[in-house]
């Protein structure tokens, strides 16, 4: 399943990612990510304090990829219209859900301050990216002047959010496209009439 150059930490780590995304906390038991790491049974304890440790720097990771992953389409090319738009169409895995925004479902990560930081974190962080180019946009005169960058970020990242929910209950994308057209038209400022 892992590369045979993959460390055991590595391998631990990767594996409570995955199983924390299929199976929420409690379901991620450390008998299952030893098996899947591929890993003897002390070898969480040699590397990790315990299950909550593991489970902390599996989510830290996660939270890290999805800023990589934001950042790189948000601070990519194009005027601040194009890359919200990029980012809300960018390729995911729409049926499985957000590896960082189910985890804010998730009742032990969000009863325990230090597993739900870095989602807070991540949340916070996206939602202030698409702010900074929603303002860029109004200076830019691309979006309405009467728009607030603070809300339209809130009004993203909860289309994502619930996109995804609405795709893995009706068990198709169209639901998250759907949600996603109907916010960039929304977005889109409406072209001046020649007269």
């Amino acid at each position: 399943m892992y590369s045979g150059c993959m460390s055991t930490p590595e391998r631990l780590i990767e594996s409570t990612r995955e199983l924390l995304w299929e199976r929420g906390y409690v379901g991620t038991s450390p008998k299952a990510i030893l098996e899947r790491a591929q890993a003897g049974q002390g070898s969480m304890y040699h590397h990790f304090k315990g299950k909550p440790d593991l489970a902390l720097a599996a989510i830290r990771r996660t939270a890290q990829e999805m800023r990589a992953a934001a950042g790189a389409v948000l601070g990519g090319p194009g005027t601040p219209y194009e890359r919200i738009e990029a980012y809300l169409r960018r390729e995911r895995d729409v049926l499985r859900g957000c590896p960082v925004g189910r985890l804010t479902m998730d009742p032990d990560v969000i009863a325990d301050d230090a597993l739900r930081a870095p989602v807070d974190e991540t949340l916070d962080w996206l939602r202030e990216q698409i702010a900074q180019l929603v303002e860029e946009g109004r200076e830019q005169g691309e979006f309405a002047p009467s728009l607030d960058g603070e809300e339209i970020a809130a009004a993203v990242v909860a289309t994502v959010q619930g996109g995804y929910v609405l795709a893995r209950a009706s068990g198709s994308p169209a639901a998250f496209d759907a949600a996603v057209r109907g916010l960039l038209s929304l977005l889109a400022r409406p072209k001046s009439r020649a007269r």
